[in-house]
């Protein structure tokens, strides 16, 4: 089996936050609604979006099997509605959480595994 693994980019917003914030800070950060910051996935796995991408097609909670993984998008085959047996690309989006204090945004699948 080919596995691949999937690191978020993360920075803060505020350039002064950069001190006081670091990129080892963000990584370890496990946000509600947001994948760790690393991911093994392998072709076959089954996964469910975690936010609507282009519905109706790529919705809140498609369920999806991955099919090719490359560095910054991965190819899946849509497993449910409308849609089933097409074939996707779900690439990596910005989300900015608002859970904390200070702002940052995380690069990343947006994907349930």
């Amino acid at each position: 089996m080919t596995y691949s693994q999937y690191r978020s980019v993360n920075s803060v917003l505020e350039i002064d936050d950069a001190v006081d914030y670091r990129v080892e800070f963000l990584n370890s950060l496990n946000t509600p609604g947001f994948q760790p910051h690393l991911s093994t996935l392998k072709i076959g796995t089954p996964i469910m979006l975690l936010r609507n991408l282009s519905p109706p097609k790529l919705c809140k909670e498609t369920s999806l099997r991955t099919t090719s993984l490359q560095k910054n998008l991965k190819e899946a085959q849509i497993i449910t509605g409308s849609a089933k047996d097409e074939s996707v690309f779900i690439p990596r989006i910005p989300m900015t959480p608002s859970d904390y204090k200070f702002q940052f945004k995380r690069m990343q699948l947006k994907v349930y595994i």
